[in-house]
């Protein structure tokens, strides 16, 4: 092997890795970004229930509102979530069979769920890859968490 073959291999094998970095870095923010997103919409759906449940029984409202302050920020779930099941727990025996306007916020409350633990969990299992790991593509974002939260039926 001559010399100018070496580095035309050297240089072909460094433009692969750095065109695979790029690429992968590029799918990582926009799982971010998903990740995000689908967090947002999570928390709206949320605080949508919070507010029917104000408006259908306003015994529940400091309940609601409780739920309805607490921001629900990456990697800080568990207030949210014990106010969550605290309102759930009070629609619970309020409500026992649920009005329509509950049953449509309960259902998009559950999609928004499956989304957002959804692209938690392709980030994830993007992110945990080894050569991922070792050339720290992920940058300094946070590893999401998953939001584990049994609903109410």
């Amino acid at each position: 092997m001559t010399l100018e073959t070496f580095f035309f291999i050297l240089a072909l094998v460094v433009a692969l890795f750095s065109a695979w970095a790029y690429f992968t870095a590029q799918r990582l923010n926009t799982l971010h970004i998903r990740t995000d997103a689908a967090l947002a919409q999570l928390e709206a759906t949320l605080d949508r229930r919070a507010a029917v449940v104000a408006a259908l029984a306003p015994e529940l409202a400091d309940v609601a509102k409780a739920a309805d302050t607490t921001n629900l920020a990456q990697n800080q779930f568990e207030e949210r979530s014990a106010k969550e099941r605290a309102l759930s727990d009070a629609i619970g025996q309020r409500f026992p069979q649920l009005p329509a306007p509950l049953v449509d916020a309960e259902a998009r409350i559950q999609l928004a769920h499956r989304f957002y633990n959804e692209a938690v969990s392709d980030t994830r299992a993007l992110r945990l890859r080894p050569m991922v790991r070792i050339f720290r593509l992920g940058g300094r974002a946070p590893l999401p968490d998953f939001f584990d939260y049994s609903f109410s039926d």
